[in-house]
């Protein structure tokens, strides 16, 4: 078996060549895939840029679970309806590969965390409103749960608040009305299953321990910087993990540059939510030329009780749940990518 090529800039042209060979095991997958990363670059080009949605069908497991927005969608009949109203709302949308940071997971299961960079026209009415006729740029990151040719398990996060301000919408006004909606409803029962279940994590021992080495154990880092950084408020401990001279992109279109920035924005986060918990729930990564690509899912229970981010604050319970894209080398953070979707009732970016 040969060596897993990422994405690394390739030319999509390049990257559907035709395989000579296998480079990775992967049972029950079809013959025209040769890695994990070649799969869901293939699989997602075909379904998307090429239109060909029906391709669902035999890619995406029948009970698939879905975790989006706006909750849970169960089933595939869910997945090929929802991405024909994307495609309604935006036809010539154009997928950019980032990056696949996968893990394998055992017993022929991988794990893909896959960011994407779409361009889009918007010319069909869509979740967010009517059609513009603007073109717009949006992320996405989709955690995909992979076994014998099938996507049995997806956590899809996208930058919606980015995608709402160069539609020209504004984003506090389109999370109000999605929040009134789902008060007018019912108490979304998934929400508060998964605030439950973040709450219910025992508390760590105040951290004073120096850091795993992020080279040898990634998961751990990122278990317990996060854990550090967010649950024990050590906003300092930016320093040590990030370089001085880091980039990071994260909700909203923000874009923050070095200690500094990155530092605010923790800060700004517990300013937001005074009560925020975080669990890490997926830890993945893959070595190249650069250094360490690390993806982590992470989750968070919290109640908006401050002003920072979002708005006055409205006392509501908040979910969110966030993929976080990291490239590491010589042992520090030097870009970040953070997209996540949040539900509740606190105003939007």
């Amino acid at each position: 078996m040969g060596a897993i090529p990422n994405v690394g800039g390739r030319d999509i042209a390049t990257i559907l060549e035709p395989q000579a060979e296998r480079r990775q095991a992967l049972p029950g997958f079809g013959p025209e895939y040769c890695d994990i990363v070649d799969y869901i670059l293939r699989c997602t080009h075909r379904i998307w840029e090429q239109k060909d949605v029906g391709l669902i069908a035999t890619h995406y497991a029948p009970d698939i679970k879905v975790q989006m927005m706006t909750g849970p969608v169960e089933g595939m009949d869910g997945v090929i309806a929802g991405t024909a109203r994307t495609l309604s709302a935006f036809p010539d949308r154009t997928l950019t590969g980032e990056a696949v940071i996968w893990s394998d997971e055992g017993d022929g299961a991988f794990l893909s965390s896959h960011r994407i960079t779409s361009s889009a026209t918007n010319l069909g009415p869509s979740e967010l409103g009517p059609a513009t006729g603007r073109k717009i740029h949006f992320t996405t990151i989709a955690d995909c749960l992979c076994k014998a040719n099938l996507i049995i398990e997806e956590w899809l996060v996208r930058d919606y608040s980015a995608m709402a301000l160069a539609l020209g919408f504004r984003p506090r006004t389109i999370a109000r009305e999605q929040a009134l909606s789902d008060r007018e409803a019912s108490p979304a029962q998934w929400r508060l299953a998964a605030i439950d279940t973040i709450r219910a994590v025992p508390a760590t021992r105040f951290p004073t321990h120096p850091l795993p080495d992020v080279a040898t154990d990634p998961a751990a880092f990122a278990t317990q910087m996060l854990d550090r950084i967010v649950n024990h408020r050590r906003f300092g401990t930016v320093r040590d993990v990030y370089s001085p001279a880091a980039h990071w992109a994260g909700p909203g279109g923000r874009r923050l540059f070095g200690w500094g920035e990155i530092t605010g924005w923790f800060t700004a986060l517990i300013g937001t939510f005074g009560d925020a918990q975080l669990r890490v729930d997926h830890v993945a990564a893959v070595e190249g030329p650069r250094g360490h690509d690390i993806a982590v899912r992470w989750s968070l229970a919290a109640t908006h009780d401050g002003g920072a981010l979002y708005g006055p604050p409205s006392g509501h319970p908040i979910y969110i749940l966030a993929v976080t894209h990291w490239r590491v080398t010589s042992g520090q953070i030097v870009d970040e990518v953070t997209i996540f979707r949040r539900s509740g009732a606190a105003s939007s970016d």
